[in-house]
């Protein structure tokens, strides 16, 4: 006989539905239609239309539940819904405040990442979140994987020998609508507000928050060094093209290399580097590849925990969050240290190229060879200007 579920669904806000919104939307229609959740309201600036709420599956009544209720005031939006979770799916630079007028309400969190533009706003926010007695989940999602504890086992029980670093590469492609599709996207910073969205805190901060976890180094107080080179073939402010290197307290290096301008997209990994061998983690895939001397390649997939499902059984049965604040210190001193290094060094007119295979025909520039460098720097554990790239120039952020 199948249990029957007596705990009422979680009512959840959504502060942001559009862009990547939508995924949250997505979701949180699984969740509801499992019981877990109840999408109680929407926040946005601009009210989603009939049309995009049928298109997400929140137009009319369906399953006793009526359509949520939408405001642009986050605030009492969360007073009239009486919601117990927020999904803060909005821009950067709002993150920190929109997390303390919830925790200030006793409303849960889920926090998209980066959990902030700032360390002094991080700092903020996970006090506020502390003293309000809230529970804050970062939305790293490969956090969920089930590959991670199955890579920590090969490690501990010495299938690749003792770890010798860490490397992450990312080749994506992102066109010129992608940088004028909001205006904070590609900005270091607006008027005297910083927004630090480039490819190493935003796009793909994945690779470099996933590489740190499986160093065992996502706390701040693991980093003892960064070193950054930030380099940008668009015309934004923000680095499209970059690589860093994290030295744990331990001495560990952790290199990730990564870029927006591919000349293909390609699935960013993060590779586990031991002495007598290497696992690969593609974290979007959950695909784990162990390569060791004596063994043939062996490959699996795993699963994947949600994080708002996480979330709500933290806060149904204690079970423990997979990505509190804490776990994401490390990043975040990134996050700061891209911040506060020189501007991203433009690359000469001959380093790239522009094409028009992005969505309908879009043009983007393309680094030439930044596909093989990318990896190369994973590989290798190298950045860029090690690798011997004409266009590479030390641009160095030092540790916050």
């Amino acid at each position: 006989m199948t249990a029957t579920r007596t705990t009422a669904p979680v009512p959840v806000v959504l502060a942001g539905a559009r862009g990547h919104g939508r995924w949250h939307l997505a979701n949180l229609r699984r969740l509801q239609h499992l019981g877990r959740v109840r999408l109680a309201g929407i926040c946005e600036l601009e009210p989603l239309s009939t049309q995009e709420l049928a298109d997400s599956g929140f137009g009319a009544v369906s399953g006793g539940h009526e359509p949520p209720e939408q405001s642009d005031d986050f605030a009492a939006l969360l007073a009239s819904t009486g919601a117990r979770a927020a999904i803060i799916c909005t821009p950067i630079q709002t993150h920190t405040d929109l997390a303390l007028t919830a925790a200030a309400r006793g409303v849960h969190l889920l926090l998209e990442k980066p959990p902030a533009a700032t360390w002094a706003d991080y700092a903020r926010m996970t006090e506020g979140v502390r003293q309000a007695g809230v529970a804050c989940q970062v939305g790293f999602q490969s956090f969920g994987s089930h590959a991670l504890p199955v890579i920590r086992e090969l490690v501990r029980t010495g299938a690749i020998g003792n770890v010798t670093g860490i490397g992450a590469a990312g080749a994506w492609v992102r066109d010129d609508a992608y940088y004028r599709r909001a205006p904070w996207a590609g900005r270091r910073r607006l008027g005297a507000t910083d927004v630090v969205d480039g490819v190493l805190t935003n796009p793909l901060a994945h690779a470099v928050a996933t590489a740190l976890e499986l160093a065992c180094a996502g706390r701040a107080e693991d980093v003892a060094s960064i070193e950054a080179e930030l380099f940008r073939a668009n015309d934004i402010e923000a680095d499209d093209t970059s690589s860093v290197r994290i030295t744990t307290t331990d001495g560990l290096p952790v290199t990730v290399a990564v870029t927006l301008c591919a000349e293909r997209a390609g699935e960013p990994c993060v590779m586990v580097h031991g002495e007598r061998g290497r696992i690969t983690f593609w974290y979007k895939q959950d695909r784990v590849l162990l390569q060791r001397a004596g063994h043939g390649p062996e490959e699996t997939v795993h699963g994947r925990t949600d994080l708002l499902e996480n979330l709500a059984d933290h806060l149904e049965h204690g079970t423990p969050l997979l990505v509190p604040p804490a776990c994401t210190g490390a990043f975040m001193r990134v996050v700061e240290a891209v911040r506060t290094a020189p501007e991203p060094v433009p690359l000469p007119a001959g380093a790239w190229a522009t094409r028009y295979d992005g969505p309908g025909g879009g043009a983007r520039r393309v680094v030439p060879g930044i596909d093989a460098l990318v990896a190369a720097g994973a590989e290798s554990l190298s950045l860029f200007s090690e690798l011997g790239a004409p266009w590479a120039r030390v641009s160095a952020g030092a540790t916050p």
